[in-house]
């Protein structure tokens, strides 16, 4: 169903709202912008018959309802009427949807399939997406989610204003998402757009958008992610823990050069079975670089984190990677998610792309991005942890290694290849640079120090260390905040 489907907006709607729920905000438009602006008949008859065929007076239809026992607000794109397109009514119905649901503290959903600005009312409707964008902003400045589902087709200044806002972005399969449309780029070019660019999946692995979602998967992924960030705000009970004390002794000295082995193993647990362990909803699904909602002894929280599985596959993290990482920890500031990271990694991405890419910038700016973060913030080093782009997830407020765990500015065979000029001294060099957890708890660099032997029971602990912490951390008053004032167009 989802490869390329274009489903009405009634149809989605009701295929993601619990029965019966759904309430319309649409008032409807008494005078169209073709009869109020001038006596433009053309697009008037345009106006009428996009109305005859789809049934609905404008391009978007909003309302409030309820998805998976979670009441969200939705804005909901039909691209029947005239492509979708945003004119004058459907941007006033829009910015008063997304001002409503701030109003009410409801979370946004936005399900946009458009190409962009109404031709036909020129610049007047070019400058709502201004205004669009000012309430968003709003929104999300007064701690509310904004979850963004891109469908097929999605271009121009729709994707370039609300379409690319949004805390979390998802993809239909197959869909077209870009700025400017083919056609519009053959007729000024005379030169067809490259294939496969503007596609949901590239861009998913660009990092352009968070995750690629089929529409029948769509309401149970909402579900999850509302579910989670319904609780952020609610006091966690002390979590129920394994550990006995509230400072986990470091380990015995441990062979390090083992230890590095350990952690390379393909059978070694990961992200993937530390979300596992505890009640997680991903946001992203693919990657070397990941991001899910987990809950943590009654906490919730953002877990920033990297996967071995595609890692070992080749996948390794670069620049854009690190970017989205950045934009995933300001997202956790203003929906007051305390943030987790989760180090294993052989290290960054090393190419051409990568350094022209700005990868030793955006080390340094997602290393600035966490240590700043206003929420808090625990880091885990769970295996291997080598060069920049495991120290830029590492300085957290709370520091949890899991103890044949290591932090080294490159692998050990690097290392040995700048002393010693080949690769034969790496278990020399893994020694010798005190990289694993307990050399570094017992220099202050790693607060916790898990010993556990099993990987079930190393996961528990980790995550009674991260919620005995979060139990004990502010939790914020997001429906206090102070709502900022709009200085947007309306």
């Amino acid at each position: 169903m989802g490869e390329r489907a274009r489903l009405t907006a009634t149809d989605l709607r009701d295929m993601l709202v619990d029965e019966g729920t759904w309430e319309s905000w649409d008032s409807p438009v008494v005078s169209p912008a073709s009869t109020s602006d001038g006596n433009d008949d053309a697009y008037a008859e345009e106006l009428t018959r996009a109305r005859e065929r789809t049934g609905s007076d404008e391009s978007v239809i909003t309302g409030s309802g309820v998805i998976g026992g979670h009441p969200v607000a939705a804005v909901v794109s039909e691209f029947g009427f005239l492509g979708g397109s945003i004119g004058r009514d459907a941007g006033t119905r829009i910015v008063a949807a997304v001002r409503r649901a701030t109003e009410e503290r409801l979370p946004l959903v936005a399900l946009p399939a458009s190409g962009g600005t109404r031709m036909q009312e020129g610049t007047a409707a070019f400058l709502q997406m201004v205004a669009i964008a000012g309430a968003v902003t709003d929104h999300k400045a007064a701690g509310l989610p904004y979850l963004v589902y891109l469908r097929h087709p999605t271009t121009g200044g729709v994707f370039a204003s609300w379409g690319s806002l949004g805390h979390v972005t998802w993809a239909q399969p197959g869909a077209l998402v870009g700025f400017l449309g083919p056609r519009v780029y053959e007729g000024l070019y005379d030169e067809a757009f490259p294939e496969g660019v503007q596609t949901a999946e590239n861009l998913s692995r660009t990092t352009v958008v968070d995750d690629v979602v089929d529409p029948g998967d769509l309401a149970g992924r909402l579900a999850s992610v509302v579910g989670l960030l319904a609780r952020r705000s609610s006091p966690a009970s002390p979590a129920e823990t394994t550990a006995q004390s509230d400072r986990v002794i470091p380990p015995a000295a441990r062979d390090a050069w083992e230890c590095v082995l350990a952690t390379r193993a393909p059978t070694r647990a990961g992200l993937i079975e530390f979300l596992a362990a505890g009640e997680s909803a991903p946001l992203s699904d693919a990657g070397p670089l990941r991001f899910s909602l987990s809950d943590f002894g009654g906490r919730v929280a953002l877990v920033v984190g990297y996967d071995r599985t595609s890692q070992a596959e080749g996948d390794l993290p670069g620049p854009r990677h690190l970017r989205e990482a950045r934009r995933a920890i300001m997202a956790a500031g203003d929906l007051d998610l305390p943030v987790v990271t989760v180090i294993d990694t052989p290290g960054a991405e090393l190419s051409v792309v990568a350094e022209e890419g700005g990868l030793a910038a955006q080390i340094a700016r997602c290393t600035v991005e966490l240590m700043k973060a206003p929420v808090p913030t625990v880091s885990v080093l769970l295996g291997q942890g080598a060069g920049g782009a495991a120290l830029a997830l590492f300085p957290a407020d709370l520091r949890v290694a899991r103890s044949d765990a290591w932090l080294s500015p490159l692998p050990p065979e690097g290392a040995s290849l700048i002393v010693h000029r080949d690769r034969d001294h790496a278990d020399e060099m893994a020694t010798r640079q005190g990289i694993l957890a307990g050399r570094l708890a017992a220099q202050g660099m790693v607060d916790e120090i898990v010993d556990a032997g099993s990987d079930p029971a190393a996961l528990t602990q980790i995550r009674d260390v991260i919620g005995r912490y979060l139990a004990t951390s502010p939790v914020p008053d997001a429906a206090a905040r102070t709502r900022v004032p709009s200085v947007h167009a309306r």
